[in-house]
């Protein structure tokens, strides 16, 4: 029986870009299409089968461990790139600043969606959604180098607006005006965490 139901919730893939050295910085490039295979993109600086565990999971993994690779992609909405940047006060928030790999417009709330759900691409791509990515000081540097004073704000505008980590359960090559459809799992609550534990950055 399937258990992914697909939605009527439709995007639009307007940003596509790579982030080829993170030692040099976050900001990612732009292209017009990207091939995502099992590793990610080729010569993005999240690729791989397999990544070291970093600080977002120190609570599971000493930092450096060698872990699967659930990040090779990251997703953001231009809705909340929009709500984000009002809220610090700056006219924009450009994509690259905040290294996105790839950025949808349509789908309301996205950061919001269920772990598990697949963006199911026109051509064929399909990414899984890992989880939400919550905003940390790199990009905050991106926006203070070109708004001083503005950096430090940007942890508590992004709050549940930075968009979600993914990675390819599908072959294929996206491309930039491209229709994403939304696949979700059954939501619901697990009934031992119902009283809050274990909640979210948000």
């Amino acid at each position: 029986m399937a258990i992914l139901t697909p939605t009527e919730l439709t995007g639009r893939v307007v940003f596509l870009g790579r982030v080829p050295d993170r030692a040099a910085g976050p900001a990612s490039v732009p292209a017009d299409e990207l091939a995502f295979g099992f590793e990610g993109v080729a010569g993005e600086s999240h690729a791989g089968l397999t990544r070291a565990s970093c600080s977002r999971v120190t609570g599971q993994y000493p930092k450096g461990t060698e872990i699967r690779n659930t990040r090779q992609v990251s997703i953001l909405s231009t809705e909340e790139l929009a709500e984000t940047a009002r809220l610090l006060g700056i006219p924009a928030l450009p994509p690259e600043w905040v290294g996105a790999s790839m950025v949808l417009e349509g789908i309301p709330d996205f950061t919001l969606v269920p772990p598990s759900s697949r963006l199911v691409f026109e051509g064929g791509a399909s990414l899984t959604v890992d989880m939400e990515n919550a905003p940390c000081q790199i990009p905050a540097r991106e926006i203070e180098a070109r708004h001083p004073g503005v950096g430090r704000g940007y942890k508590a505008a992004a709050r549940n607006r930075r968009g979600v980590t993914a990675w390819v359960e599908r072959e294929g090559v996206v491309r930039l005006g491209e229709t994403v459809r939304l696949h979700v799992p059954p939501v619901r609550l697990y009934p031992p965490l119902a009283a809050g534990a274990g909640e979210g950055p948000g």
